[in-house]
């Protein structure tokens, strides 16, 4: 079992499934070339269920290595297995009210994602998506501030301009979706501005404080969420990453006075073991080499 783990682990294996993905992705859209040759089209068909039987026998794998339970606690294990299940239902004629599903073997290309995590850059990546899921909470708010804006501004449109202009401002909807226009900058001015402009002159005083609510304001606040995020996912990643630093600081210096008090112990194994009566003998052989060399020198 710890085998099997190891092997589904490496780099190797993983590298392998990633080169599956893209060419079953490749191989998919071969498919969809409407003027294909049976022949081939017949040999694409074979590949794509080579390439699921790969699945399935990796999706098998990870079930022995980390066990059901292990297996369903990551979100993309769920989705890889969901895909699969409903690849090999499209694959039986029985359920040929399913074959719609095989549109969903498309979505098999998205595990390449995964691949980031073979990347040297993972870190700085973790870092974005946790900053995004971090600020999407402001950006729910700033969202709903926008929608409040549109709504306001659409009920003022449709009351001014819409008698002139119904397929602009006919409705709250048209409206909300000139207005979106007009965010975006797209074609607002000679497209839809000027024009209402010269049926009513004070039109500017409608679009000018939309366009610096909407445009400026809403979208440099979303920045400035994102930006904090970022910064604030940094901050404890570095923090983070300090407190291991000073960890393994911490069980180095532990290692090193290991390692000293083991030398002592040993120290003391020799000195007891070393007969008080042989270390008196050894010293006084000592002694009477000392005085030998003095009358030598004399001499």
């Amino acid at each position: 079992m710890n085998k099997i783990k190891e092997f589904v682990e490496k780099k190797e294996f993983k590298n392998f499934i990633l080169g599956v993905i893209v060419f079953n992705s490749i191989q998919l859209g071969l498919m969809t070339i409407n003027d294909l040759n049976t022949t081939i089209y017949n040999i694409l068909k074979y590949i794509d269920m080579a390439c699921l039987v790969i699945y399935i026998v990796e999706m098998l794998l990870k079930f022995i290595a980390y066990n059901i339970i292990g297996y369903f606690k990551s979100l993309w294990n769920w989705f890889d297995f969901i895909i699969i299940i409903f690849s090999i239902l499209s694959e039986f004629t029985v359920v040929s009210s399913l074959k719609v599903f095989r549109s969903f073997r498309i979505f098999r290309s998205l595990r390449s994602l995964r691949g980031f995590k073979l990347l040297s850059s993972v870190n700085s990546l973790q870092i974005i998506i946790s900053a995004i899921g971090k600020a999407l909470p402001g950006v729910a708010w700033t969202t709903a501030l926008m929608l409040i804006v549109f709504y306001l501004f659409s009920i003022i449109g449709v009351t001014e301009f819409g008698k002139e202009f119904p397929d602009w401002f006919g409705t709250i909807p048209k409206t909300m979706y000139t207005l979106f226009q007009v965010m975006t900058m797209e074609s607002w001015s000679m497209g839809i501005s000027r024009p209402v402009m010269k049926e009513f002159s004070f039109a500017w005083l409608y679009f000018v404080p939309f366009i610096i609510v909407s445009a400026f304001v809403a979208m440099n606040i979303v920045v400035g969420i994102v930006v904090n995020s970022v910064s604030d996912v940094s901050s404890d990643c570095n923090g983070k990453d300090s407190e291991d630093e000073e960890k393994n600081d911490i069980e180095a210096l532990k290692s090193e006075l290991k390692i000293i008090k083991e030398h002592f112990d040993n120290l003391d194994e020799i000195l007891k073991k070393l007969n008080i009566e042989d270390l008196e003998e050894y010293n006084k052989n000592i002694s009477i080499k000392v005085k030998s060399i003095n009358n030598n020198e004399n001499i």
